[in-house]
């Protein structure tokens, strides 16, 4: 068996905010960008990687998500508890050095993991955490 991950998706609350966290600040490439009536889904990905995407999503576009459901999810978001993806990089000094120099908030500086690993914690525009990993 052969199963790579190909695409996972998080929510957005402002694509617009979402395009400068992901494209501007920390370089991914805009690869789709669709709109349905007041809803927009980004497509992003890292430079070079074309099988490696995130699909930014309106949070409650499924039709079959209930009034309350909704309101969840945006208390979720709000906290910043409903996502969260773990990215990697070589350079995780330099890479949270740039990345402190946006508009972002700051969850952890680098620190060194009882798990062994070495990594940092910010939010996104929308809520969801992004934690960065020292890939060594």
């Amino acid at each position: 068996m052969d199963i790579t991950i190909h695409t996972t998706f998080l929510p957005h609350t402002d694509p617009e905010a979402s395009l400068a966290f992901y494209r501007d600040l920390l370089g991914f490439e805009v690869r789709k960008d669709v709109g349905y009536e007041d809803m927009r889904w980004i497509t992003i990905g890292p430079p070079g990687q074309t099988d490696t995407n995130v699909v930014l999503t309106p949070p409650a576009a499924d039709p079959g998500i209930t009034d309350d459901e909704r309101r969840t999810i945006a208390e979720m978001m709000a906290k910043g508890t409903y996502a969260s993806i773990m990215l990697g990089t070589p350079d995780l000094d330099g890479t949270f050095e740039k990345i402190q120099a946006g508009d972002v908030e700051i969850v952890q500086e680098p620190t060194e993991q009882d798990w062994g690993a070495r990594d940092c914690a910010v939010r996104d525009p929308a809520g969801n955490m992004v934690r960065i990993q020292e890939v060594r």
